[in-house]
């Protein structure tokens, strides 16, 4: 991989991460309110369910964008693994372009439409445009799209050098 790709990924990787982290402390917090001014104080806050549900949805999506970017997400390997080299690289890329235009299609296309759709829906405790909740859609999508080409360049580049 060459040096741009790869510092770019890298400081994907730190910045979903370190959004992941403070994501999964915020739910902490939240949650951890919420059981005490329930259960100690006997007055439940009103916003931290939603609050700590709507964390969890930006850290799932960003989470699933990262471990795409690390070639974690689950895959059937038994083609790949029986094809020669040169068949591998080429089915890897054939894969990469369909989960691009999927990618594309339905979570940046389709979450900038359902964005649209929700702005003048406001939720019913923090009283926030739906629309920033669905905005993981689109952001996670460019995710994906980035780690996608820097995969797909990481492939081709290895492919030049055989």
């Amino acid at each position: 991989m060459s040096k741009f790709p790869a510092k770019l990924k890298k400081v994907l990787d730190v910045s979903v991460l370190t959004f992941c982290g403070l994501a999964l402390v915020l739910m902490v917090v939240t949650v951890t309110w919420q059981v005490f001014s329930r259960y100690f104080l006997n007055d439940p806050s009103s916003f931290t369910d939603e609050l700590s549900r709507y964390t969890m949805i930006w850290l799932g999506m960003l989470g699933a964008s990262y471990l795409f970017g690390q070639s974690g997400h689950l895959g059937i390997s038994l083609i790949h693994n029986s094809l020669p080299e040169r068949g591998s690289r080429a089915l890897r890329l054939f894969v990469n372009v369909l989960i691009l235009s999927f990618v594309s299609l339905a979570m940046l296309k389709g979450g900038i439409a359902l964005m649209s759709k929700t702005m003048q829906q406001y939720s019913p405790a923090l009283n926030i445009p739906m629309a920033y909740v669905y905005l993981i859609l689109p952001v996670s999508a460019v995710l994906i799209i980035v780690y996608l080409l820097i995969s797909m360049l990481d492939t081709a580049s290895s492919e030049s050098h055989q």
